[in-house]
């Protein structure tokens, strides 16, 4: 608590303010997980306050295993990613916002991983279900892309690896922030 013969720069009151509008802002969490030997194990769930579920997977001694599978504040499936102790490994898959809850969202990317980095096929689709790309990686680096056009037509060489460097940068975003939410909501281990 400031007292009132306090003296705040600007910059403080800046960062006071923004730390309150984040906290307004940001939705409360309730997570069920368990843990042995002072670190997360076992399963975990994260839900809305008002109890939607919002995460589901696993911990094995403090590390990610097996999938975890995210939902939007719909109730929507928005992603799975795999984990091999603690890093991606598998097949993960994002899909677009649902615009109704009647109707299974669109698939946005699907890409394989192994260790850590894209290693295998990568595909990208446009919202309304046709291809976008598809690209070979190889320890996550593009060896082979392709790619469409929203309407159709088959682009150049280099607009596809354009496209496809930039979809996968997109979808590496999303990842980091939905590992964010996991990382920033465990479960307490005292």
């Amino acid at each position: 608590m400031v007292g009132t013969n306090a003296r705040l720069t600007p910059l403080a009151v800046a960062c006071w303010l923004a730390a309150g509008v984040a906290a307004a802002q940001s939705p409360a969490y309730v997570v069920d997980g368990s843990c042995r030997d002072g670190l997360p194990h076992g399963r975990y769930e994260l839900r809305s306050s008002s109890g939607e579920l919002r995460v589901a997977g696993a911990f094995n001694r403090g590390k990610r295993t097996g999938s975890f599978i995210f939902w939007d504040d719909a109730g929507s499936r928005i992603a799975h990613i795999p984990y091999d102790d603690d890093v991606r490994s598998g097949t993960l898959a994002t899909w677009y916002e649902a615009r109704t809850r009647a109707v299974e969202p669109a698939r946005r990317d699907e890409s394989s991983w192994r260790r850590g980095s894209r290693e295998g096929v990568t595909r990208t689709w446009y919202r309304d279900g046709h291809r976008r790309t598809e690209a070979e990686f190889e320890r996550g680096a593009v060896v082979t892309s392709v790619g469409w056009a929203d309407a159709g037509a088959r682009l150049s060489d280099r607009a596809a690896r354009n496209a496809v460097e930039r979809d996968a940068a997109a979808a590496d975003g999303q990842y980091v922030e939905l590992e964010a939410l996991v990382r920033t909501h465990l479960p307490h281990c005292d």
